[in-house]
């Protein structure tokens, strides 16, 4: 099952203790999983559909004890998103007739409002519905249960509300920035109206207010591992670039003292440089540090740097040397090439 599903099995097994947060459920629920149809004479039918048995199971359970009402839990092919193992979709509905309070719940609810004497269905949150913290919690869990869905936070972080309504979609923005710490936007996609958060923090937290302690335990264990992850891969990713750089400085500081040896001999270089050129002749994948531990007395980094330096220098002044030479008999030979040419005989 995916973490979305798991999310929805934990909140269905809350029980709201106050009448008010039951209401403030059953409305948030109904107002993005539910559909109305007239029936004739004014009077409605109200079906709830949802593709996790857990929460059709829990909504038939708290329409009881809240209205008193019994309803019939049907289970037929839709367009939900969960699959049976032959590979059929399934989707839970629950019917509430015209005879069986579908009228008194749309109104208290807040769904079926009165204006100048007529009816007309509300297109957002009922005000008086959340009014206390807890009805906004129980009413964010009822959204969520009927319209929400949220990537594993294995693969990453991103929660959504999926919503018909624009109207919906900022009253629900609204109402999910009230909570402190807590921002979410609002993006059309489609047809739809998509309240969304991509924060690891915002997501957490709003799992916790709706209540599903369980899952965000299961969050923050996957994001603790991911960073010991991500960190092991920074420290590795460092240490090979350390090598790297650690070999590559070592090559040329072994070519200048193989320069020195071959122009002058490293036994004519002073004591202190001659003991570094023949450890890092010896030694060419230490670092720095570690040729400083070998030297007698042990040497700081800075220290061993230096004499490095110091050999560098020689090897590039003795190849300068040998350029001059070179230039100096290239040039001498050219002068002597000329005057054979124009008859000059002079010895140089």
């Amino acid at each position: 099952m995916s973490f979305a599903s798991d999310t929805k099995n934990e909140l269905s097994r809350i029980e709201p203790e106050k009448k008010c947060c039951m209401l403030a459920e059953i409305s948030g629920f109904l107002r993005v999983a539910g559909s109305i149809g007239l029936v004739g004479l004014g009077k409605f039918r109200i079906k709830i559909t949802t593709e996790n048995p857990a929460v059709a199971r829990h909504y038939k359970k708290l329409l009881q004890d809240y209205f008193g009402i019994e309803t019939k839990l049907e289970i037929g092919e839709g367009k939900a998103v969960g699959k049976a193992r032959t590979g059929k979709k399934y989707a839970y509905s629950i019917t509430i007739d015209a005879d069986n309070l579908s009228e008194q719940i749309l109104r208290e609810t807040g769904m079926l409002l009165i204006k100048e004497g007529n009816n007309y269905f509300s297109d957002g949150i009922y005000s008086g519905i959340v009014r206390t913290k807890c009805c906004k919690k129980a009413y964010l869990r009822g959204v969520f249960m009927g319209a929400g869905t949220m990537s594993d936070p294995e693969k990453g972080y991103d929660l959504e509300f999926v919503l018909n309504s624009e109207t919906m979609a900022q009253d629900l923005r609204r109402l999910i920035n009230s909570f402190v710490d807590l921002s979410c936007k609002v993006v059309k996609r489609g047809k739809k109206y998509v309240v969304y958060m991509k924060k690891a923090d915002y997501i957490s937290d709003t799992l916790a207010i709706m209540g599903a302690s369980n899952q965000v335990f299961s969050m923050e264990e996957t994001r603790i591992k991911k960073a010991m992850v991500n960190s092991a891969k920074r420290s590795v990713n460092c240490d090979n670039a350390n090598m790297d750089r650690t070999i590559e400085a070592s090559i040329k500081q072994a070519a200048a003292i193989k320069k020195i040896d071959k122009k002058i001999g490293i036994s004519a270089l002073p004591d202190k440089l001659r003991e570094v050129a023949e450890l890092r002749l010896e030694n060419p994948d230490i670092s720095i540090a570690s040729l400083g531990e070998m030297c007698d007395p042990p040497l700081k980094k800075s220290g061993i740097n230096n004499r490095i330096k110091k050999l560098e220098e020689i090897a590039a002044k003795e190849q300068l040397r040998l350029y001059g030479a070179a230039f100096f008999a290239y040039n001498l030979d050219n002068v002597q090439k000329f005057r054979q040419i124009f008859g000059i005989v002079q010895n140089c």
